[in-house]
């Protein structure tokens, strides 16, 4: 918990590909760094290769019928159901939103005063979800959800958050308990979500582009559609899954750029030239293969999720060794990702890396593989470049603390401790990349 990247990296050049920990909650783990055994357990049969149980921890946060809860049919029938605004044409109906929500921010952040961007990130993510996910405007209503969500992550995340998500100390001894204030947190929130979709089903703000207007049209192949419950559990998912994470990437994003001078004028040469020095437009979004390739190699080298977990629920052969059930079986993004056999030169920035190149996905999977792969991962990525472009077309970014950044443990995710501490200073429109970059 106090070291994670270090103990990973220990354990890798003592071990292997393949090793054993003892984890206190969990019981033992494999860790995997190998692509060849990720792809056998995250293609492996998932009666065998279990990971809703696994799961069952962010139930209390998700909900029973969340996406990530659910197993088979099931499983597959929500994703099918989900799919449709997390990608495509759908998708970048978001864009100008995106756009002008990331502008207006940057207007407001302090000129030549160092400052933590993740909070800022946060802030922007936030309301990409209240806008295109709960299609809400700025108001009351945006704002108490906003706020409401927000208290109930923090509380989820914290470390004494995660300990509850554990049914043995979820106890109400009282008011000022732990579990007692999240539960309240919870209460406060599906009011004005299920609320929300009330007035949605009685036709208040038909017609709309966001998630759950899509949401609620959607039909499965048997012509049924999601219940209440189904459409709360998959709105709090997809807040849980693409808030905080997302703000902690673009913070990683950020500091590789800022730390890597060749790769920062490279990007922002590419956005002169396509955006013409001024803010992107939608259609310039998918001309910016360099920033892609950016945000790809930035989650290569800081992969937000260290770890995917399945449990087993028979006896398997992995690399070699025979595997017990009940065993948990751990695929370690960060650890495949920086594998020296598949990565040259693993601990450098290259974003050359992933240009024109097809990618194996299980040597680079920081949204997962498989059938299980984040659903949200196309919509992430698109997020990402649109702040990106963004804002390196409005302010000059330099960093304000020593680099390499290091990584703090925020619930199970890799975070740049402090939070990636930077100056900004304006950009005049059609400024020069050379300016900009000095």
């Amino acid at each position: 918990m106090a070291q994670p990247v270090e103990r990973l990296d220990a354990a890798f050049r003592e071990y292997g590909a393949l090793y054993t920990r003892k984890n206190l909650l969990f019981g033992d783990e494999v860790i995997i760094s190998d692509p060849r055994i990720v792809k056998e357990v995250l293609t492996g049969d998932p009666e065998v290769f279990h990971a809703a149980d696994v799961n069952t921890a962010a139930e209390p946060l998700v909900g029973t019928k969340s996406v990530l809860l659910l197993d088979k049919t099931r499983h597959q029938r929500m994703r099918r159901l989900m799919n449709p605004p997390l990608h495509g044409e759908r998708m970048q109906l978001y864009a100008q939103t995106m756009i002008d929500v990331t502008g207006a921010a940057i207007d407001a952040w302090p000129e030549g005063t160092p400052f933590s961007l993740q909070p800022h990130m946060m802030r922007i993510t936030l309301e990409f979800i209240m806008r295109t996910v709960f299609g809400l405007e700025e108001g009351a209503n945006m704002n108490e959800l906003g706020d409401g969500l927000t208290r109930l992550l923090d509380q989820a995340l914290t470390p004494v958050g995660i300990m509850l998500m554990y049914p043995a100390l979820q106890r109400n001894l009282g008011p000022l308990t732990p579990w007692a204030g999240f539960v309240r947190a919870r209460e406060r929130v599906d009011a004005m979500i299920y609320a929300l979709i009330a007035r949605r089903r009685a036709g208040e703000g038909a017609g709309g582009t966001d998630m759950l207007t899509m949401l609620l049209e959607a039909v499965d192949e048997d012509g049924g559609s999601m219940d209440d419950q189904e459409l709360r559990d998959q709105l709090v998912t997809l807040l849980s899954a693409g808030h905080e994470t997302t703000a902690t990437a673009l913070s990683w994003v950020i500091a590789e750029l800022l730390g890597n001078p060749d790769a920062l004028e490279r990007t922002l040469a590419e956005l002169d030239a396509v955006t013409g020095g001024g803010p992107p437009r939608r259609e310039d979004l998918g001309r910016l293969e360099y920033l892609d390739a950016v945000i790809k190699e930035a989650l290569r080298v800081r992969p937000i999720s260290p770890l995917v977990v399945r449990r087993l629920r028979a006896p398997v052969q992995l690399g070699g060794y025979d595997l017990p059930a009940g065993v948990m079986v751990v695929p370690c993004p960060y650890l495949v990702q920086r594998h020296p056999d598949y990565w040259p030169e693993p601990a450098r920035f290259m974003p050359e890396r992933f240009l024109g190149k097809k990618l194996d996905p299980y040597a680079w999977f920081p949204f997962g593989a498989g059938a299980r792969r984040c659903i949200g991962m196309a919509f992430a990525l698109f997020e990402m470049k649109v702040v990106l472009a963004t804002m390196l077309t409005r302010v000059r970014l330099e960093i304000a603390e020593p680099l390499p950044l290091k990584v703090a443990l925020r619930a199970f995710m890799f975070a740049p401790k402090g939070g990636t501490r930077v100056r900004v200073t304006r950009r005049t429109a059609g400024a020069s990349r050379r300016a900009a970059a000095a």
